[in-house]
């Protein structure tokens, strides 16, 4: 086996990526203190070809070296804006139609691995600062949650880890409704 080279990828410029279908998923990060965190983000959103991000309240915004370093780039592609509170955000995406799900642990959540989207449906999934997660008004305001099952002694993820994890489910979902 040989390990690709960057040329025989055949990846999007970001202008092919601007004009690409995009998975109807909005990714919503709640006060996400690490610039490397929200970096990460956009790159695994860049992946999947997530709709848009929302950067909520405290988070901070591209441009910034912090940001590019784990982006590398996805901050040019993936359709971004800031919003003054995720509450805000969810409101607004709710007003649209969209189904918003928080990304947490609460009673009553569905378990990510048994959560099938509806492929008629648009989505948002807000993910939350990495020491308080989604604030409770927030939580209170979604129409879901949805949870990581989760079999060790820690009883979390980092954001950047569970956008991954998250957007992929909504990806691999998408791909499995098409076959």
């Amino acid at each position: 086996m040989r390990k690709l080279k960057v040329t025989e990828m055949n990846r999007l410029t970001v202008d092919e990526f601007k004009d690409a279908e995009k998975l109807p998923l909005t990714v919503v990060l709640d006060d996400v203190r690490s610039m490397y965190n929200v970096g990460s983000v956009l790159r695994s959103c860049d992946a999947f070809r997530v709709e848009a991000v929302i950067l909520c309240g405290i988070t901070a915004t591209p441009p910034h070296p912090e940001i590019h370093k784990t982006a590398l780039g996805a901050e040019d592609s993936v359709a971004w804006r800031h919003a003054g509170s995720a509450l805000d955000a969810v409101r607004e995406l709710q007003s649209r139609g969209v189904t918003v799900m928080a990304v947490e642990q609460c009673e009553g959540s569905t378990m990510l691995d048994t959560f099938r989207p509806d492929p008629a449906r648009s989505y948002a999934v807000v993910l939350g600062n990495e020491v308080k997660g989604v604030s409770q008004a927030v939580v209170d305001a979604c129409d879901g949650c949805l949870e990581i099952p989760q079999y060790g002694t820690k009883h979390s993820l980092n954001v950047s880890v569970t956008a991954g994890i998250v957007v992929w489910h909504f990806a691999a979902s998408r791909i499995a409704e098409a076959k």
